[in-house]
Order: C-alpha cells, then sequence, then structure tokens
C-alpha cells in the first residue's frame, strides 16, 4: 500500500503529461483550404440537345428500344443543356480516341485551374512541397503530377502521389490523405487536383447498364491548395475538422455494383447495377455512424441514446421517413453532396432527412455541370458560395460515394464569409431555374409511340438527325 502510495504521484505525471501531448499533438494537426478552382470547358464542348442527338445516331449498334431508353433516362436524369462533353466525342472520335486526346483533355483541366490557382493565391509553384492528383481512369507514365512538375518546374523534393480506380469520392480520399501528410511534414503546402478521364471512356455499345454512364458523366475537375501552416490561416477558406472514409469492397455487390467492364462485343464501359442504391446506402450509412459521433453536440447524442433505448423498451416501431434520427443541423449547417445523380441525390436526402434547400447546391450542380466524377463536390461548394449561404463559423459536411465500394465524408468549418461567384460567375443568377425538365422530352418524345414498334432504324434515325 505504501509503495504504492509512493508510485501515485508518479503514475498522475505519466497521465497528466500523456494527456498534454495527446491535446498538444490534435492541436498541432490542422489542415486549412487556401483556395479551390473550379474547371469550366470552352463553349465548343457544350452538350445540348442537338449534339446529344448527333452523337447518338453515330452509334449504329443501337435500335428502338435503345433509343427509348436513353430518351427515358436523360429526361430523368436531372441533367441539363450546359454541361461539357470532351473533344474527341464533339469531334466524332468517341471510337477511335488516341492517348494523346486522354493527355490533352487532363493538360487542359489540370493545368487551366493550376493556372487559375496560383494567380488568384500569389503563391508560387516552387513553394508547393506536396501534390496529389486523383483520376480513376487514366495512369500515363510519367505520372500527370509528373506532367504538371515538368509544367511548372517544382522542386526536386517535392513529394508526389498519384490516386487511380477511386471513383467519384477520390477527392476526399486525397484530401485525406493529405491531412495524413501534414502531421509528418510541417509548415507545408498542397496541392490537389481532381478530375476524370472521359474522351477515352466513351461506351459505344448497347449495353443499358453500361450507357447510364455516357449520360451522366461530364468533363470537368478542381485544383485546392491546402496547408498546415498556422501562419496563413487568416487567409484560409476552410478548416478540414474531422474525415472518415469507409471501404465495403469485401462484399461482392457493392463491388461489382460501380466497375469498368468490356461488354459481350468488346466495347470498354463503365457498369452501373441495381445494386449501386443498396451499396451507397450501406456505405453512408457505416461511415456516418463513425463520423456524426465526432461532430454533433454530446446533447444531441445523448438525446438521441435515450429516445432509441426508450423506443427499444416500448417496442415502438421506428419510422422508415424520419432519417437517421438524429438532429444533424445541431452540428451540421450544410451539406454538400455528391452530384452523381438525381436517384443518387435523391436518396440521400431521403437518408438524412434533407429538404430542397439542402440539396438545391447538389441539384443545381448536376444542372449545370453534370457528374464531373471527384472533381462534382467542388461545383455544389461553389455554388454555395455563389449564392452568399457560406458564413463564418458553419460547418459543411461533404458526402461523396464511389467506386469499391467507398464512401468518404468530411466536415468543414468556414473561416470567413465566403461569397466568390467563382465557377459560376456567369449564370448563379439565373440558378435555381423554374424548372429543370430535359428538353429531349419534348423534342423526341415521339419515339414512344407505339408504331414506332414497326419502324426499322432506316425510318426513324433520319428524323432524329432532321431534328438534331
Amino acid at each position: 500500500m505504501e509503495l504504492f502510495l509512493a508510485m501515485l504521484p508518479l503514475l498522475l505525471c505519466y497521465i497528466i503529461f500523456n494527456l498534454f501531448k495527446l491535446g498538444y499533438q490534435k492541436k498541432d494537426h490542422c489542415c486549412y483550404m487556401l483556395s479551390y478552382q473550379c474547371h469550366k470547358a470552352t463553349e465548343d464542348q457544350k452538350l445540348d440537345t442537338e449534339s446529344c442527338a448527333k452523337i447518338v445516331t453515330r452509334n449504329k449498334n443501337l435500335g428502338i428500344e435503345e433509343y427509348r431508353f436513353l430518351l427515358r433516362t436523360m429526361v430523368s436524369s436531372g441533367i441539363g443543356e450546359q454541361t461539357y462533353c470532351p473533344k474527341n466525342v464533339m469531334e466524332g472520335r468517341e471510337e477511335s480516341a488516341t492517348h494523346m486526346d486522354a493527355v490533352s483533355e487532363m493538360d487542359g483541366i489540370i493545368f487551366h485551374t493550376l493556372d487559375k490557382l496560383f494567380a488568384k493565391t500569389g503563391v508560387s509553384p516552387s513553394e508547393i512541397d506536396i501534390i496529389v492528383s486523383s483520376v480513376s481512369l487514366f495512369s500515363p507514365a510519367p505520372s500527370l503530377t509528373a506532367r504538371v512538375i515538368n509544367r511548372y518546374k517544382m522542386r526536386e523534393d517535392i513529394k508526389a502521389f498519384n490516386l487511380s480506380g477511386m471513383g467519384c469520392s477520390a477527392s476526399v480520399v486525397a484530401v485525406d490523405l493529405v491531412k495524413q501528410l501534414f502531421k509528418t511534414y510541417k509548415n507545408s503546402l498542397a496541392i490537389v487536383v481532381s478530375t476524370e478521364s472521359m474522351g477515352p471512356n466513351w461506351y459505344s455499345g448497347k449495353d443499358k447498364s453500361m450507357m447510364l454512364s455516357n449520360i451522366l458523366f461530364r468533363t470537368g475537375g478542381c485544383s485546392m491548395l491546402l496547408t498546415n501552416n498556422r501562419a496563413l490561416k487568416h487567409k484560409a477558406l476552410l478548416e478540414l475538422t474531422c474525415s472518415v472514409r469507409t471501404h465495403i469492397g469485401s462484399n461482392d455487390e457493392a463491388y461489382s455494383s460501380c466497375i469498368q467492364v468490356e461488354d459481350d462485343l468488346g466495347h470498354k464501359g463503365f457498369r452501373l447495377t441495381r445494386d449501386l442504391p443498396k451499396a451507397g446506402a450501406k456505405a453512408l450509412t457505416m461511415n456516418l455512424r463513425v463520423l456524426l459521433p465526432k461532430v454533433l453536440p454530446l446533447s444531441e447524442l445523448l438525446r438521441y441514446k435515450i429516445s432509441y433505448y426508450r423506443n427499444k423498451i416500448m417496442k415502438r416501431p421506428t419510422s422508415k421517413a424520419a432519417g437517421p434520427g438524429l438532429d444533424l443541423r445541431s452540428g451540421i449547417d450544410h451539406f454538400c453532396v455528391h452530384p452523381g445523380g438525381r436517384a443518387i441525390i435523391d436518396e440521400v436526402g431521403k437518408s438524412l432527412a434533407l429538404n430542397d434547400y439542402d440539396l438545391e447546391p447538389a441539384r443545381m450542380a448536376l444542372y449545370r455541370f453534370g457528374n464531373t466524377s471527384s472533381g462534382g463536390l467542388w461545383y455544389v461548394l461553389g455554388y454555395m458560395e455563389a449564392k452568399k449561404r457560406l458564413k463564418k463559423g458553419d460547418k459543411i459536411l461533404m458526402i461523396s460515394l464511389g467506386a469499391g465500394f467507398k464512401c468518404n465524408n468530411c466536415v468543414w468549418k468556414v473561416m470567413k464569409d465566403l461569397e466568390d461567384t467563382n465557377v459560376w460567375q456567369d449564370c448563379i443568377d439565373q440558378y435555381p431555374p423554374k424548372t429543370i425538365d430535359n428538353p429531349f422530352s419534348e423534342k423526341f418524345d415521339w419515339i414512344n409511340d407505339e408504331s414506332m414498334n414497326f419502324a426499322r432504324i432506316e425510318d426513324f434515325l433520319p428524323r432524329i438527325q432532321l431534328l438534331a
């Protein structure tokens, strides 16, 4: 007993020391976003109704049923007439894309956003310590980060990382990677580049589950500048407060729900199966179980637990339409949902009991720019900023889903009132529009006429081309 009493002060000192060390390390680990720049392609890449029709009629593998499927899906996709398409597709070379087409597409997006990023922040490329690129479907040698380093003549000790195959959630993965690297590299500047290679991966077959990718995915991307230097905190737009990554690739259905394959005729493309919504819901639920306790106040967590056990004891049924059961707004002010498609946005909204105001940024980003894969979240964030929604102290939950299957979410704290119109500058006053109905329905609804069941492709193809 005397020995224990003698050792007690040392034990207390040890505990206090470790608690102080843990607190100091947590305080020392920070990740600020200084700026981000989204890509907007040139007018000759704009994919309106007429351009879509021209591209569709070039695919000689399609019949009346495939045309009806495309029309039905396009009309309900939530995508408008202002999105952008790869140049080789607009030029009619979707089935013969070259390596240089892919390189040119990446250079155009990456260099354009980085040029704007350096110009806006005043940061020199030689000051960059870390660079991460996230492009799922294109991994050349030399790498994409090597092309950036060569273009901007960056330092020889820069740390470069290339992420591939990560899908639409790759951007949050890249940010999380930078956050982990910041624990080792102090007072550093990091660049994250997120985009996707669309040109060489345009699907030219007739498998309906693979045709969906042509309808949803569009050209776009974003570059971000991050730092852990507290001396630059006053310049920061956002501070990363929490990030959680969830991977359910061990589940066969989830793994195969969003996958790059070849169809029976050898056409390469991206298959989206009926298991995708189920996989997304499962991954999102698992992720939020870890993330929400880190960001919601203790009072809300206690209220939820008490309510949960009370209902369980009293055997009260839980409403499936009641969202997660937690008041997310007690710790979250804005919801930045991946604009993967109308169904994805609506399903996330239903799962979290979000309203139209919460989902408006994602729906408008999808309508204006389409699903730009890993770059999509930043168009949603840009919409929030352009609408002057983001005020100092607000918390933003970013929700991303991607192939694997993965759900990668993070929470940002707004460091100052934000109101840059960014990539939305020329059109933000027109949003949200009175209607987001797709004009395909009005121009091509005749395809659904029963009389077309007996028509030959030579009979209705000229009509489509005439309208185009």
